[in-house]
């Protein structure tokens, strides 16, 4: 694993030890990975967003296109609960 430091202003420092102590983390390095994580997934969010965006519609979503959908998780429901 590498190493990486970081400086922080005083106020910005006191914020992630805080952090760190409220939502359990062990360590401010737990914390700023974890953020880093979440980062790293909005941004693979937002490009699947985007390209969804820019794509040509497959299916028109209408009635009929949810009736099936609601069937098909139904369907799957019932072969779960009978295995």
């Amino acid at each position: 694993m590498g190493t990486m430091n970081i400086s922080l202003p005083d106020a910005l420092k006191s914020f992630v030890d805080e952090q760190v102590s409220r939502r359990g983390y062990g360590t401010s390095s737990e914390y700023v990975r974890e953020l880093i994580r979440q980062d790293q997934e909005r941004q693979q969010l937002r490009g699947l967003l985007l390209a969804g965006a820019a794509s040509a519609p497959a299916v028109v979503a209408d009635d009929a296109y949810f009736d099936g959908l609601r069937e098909r998780v139904n369907t799957a429901t019932a072969a779960r609960r009978k295995a």
